[in-house]
């Protein structure tokens, strides 16, 4: 089963604005590992309805955006303008541009939607320069054996899950893949692990929006930068 990004595709772009793991931890921490992108040429992988985009443009790159969904390609164009270089692609499928030709790649919450990682990392360090940096979110694997205490933590796992997003029903598909296969398919496809991050949310945050818990820290998405070596 794959997700149908089209059919929800408004819904989730509004509710990606304000929600805790979108607005205030995964989209804070992908910025804060980019660091200053002035000048840069930046690919942004399953780039949504393009709110990373619009900020990474805010901040100096030059940015170049693709997702599998061609709705949400849409809404990224009405948020960065006609003449944003915008792609509807599937990240599992060759890329539609030449060698090397980004300094930096950012795949926000998309690789753990893929069964196969081997062909989509092959073909972002294709488009990659050389010494280039990839980052990544992805579920963070810890917390599938949490949430699904009966299932196998070492197990390729496919696994759906309701969500309701801005009062519309939706059911997301991931797959499940223990820390050590995630590690082990960057090095097979000739990356580098720089940093892993597991960052607290951003201060920010409304205290409304924060689960009960000590400190401020939770168990959310995995942060990693990538050398292309």
């Amino acid at each position: 089963m794959t997700t149908d990004y089209d059919s929800f595709a408004a819904a989730y772009s509004r509710e990606n604005e304000t929600s805790l793991f979108n607005a205030y931890y995964e989209r804070p921490e992908m910025l804060r590992l980019a660091g200053d992108v002035s000048g840069l040429r930046v690919l942004d992988a399953g780039c949504g309805s393009g709110p990373l985009s619009a900020a990474l443009r805010d901040r100096g790159a030059a940015v170049t955006g693709f997702d599998s969904s061609a709705a949400m390609v849409d809404l990224a164009r009405q948020r960065l303008g006609a003449e944003a270089d915008l792609h509807v692609a599937d990240l599992a499928d060759p890329l539609p541009f030449r060698d090397a030709a980004f300094d930096m790649v950012v795949a926000s919450l998309v690789l753990h939607y893929l069964a196969d990682w081997s062909g989509p990392l092959v073909e972002l360090r294709r488009v990659l320069e050389p010494g280039g940096r990839l980052l990544v979110s992805v579920n963070r694997p810890s917390a599938f054996p949490i949430v699904y205490p009966r299932a196998d933590y070492f197990a390729l796992t496919e696994y759906s899950e309701d969500y309701t997003f801005d009062g519309h029903d939706a059911v997301l598909t991931f797959w499940h893949r223990p820390l050590h296969a995630m590690t082990d398919a960057f090095g097979a496809a000739g990356f580098r692990v720089l940093t892993l991050s597991e960052p607290p949310p951003a201060p920010d945050t409304p205290a409304e929006l924060l689960p009960p818990m000590r400190g401020r820290a939770f168990i959310g998405f995995l942060f990693l930068v990538l050398e292309r070596a």
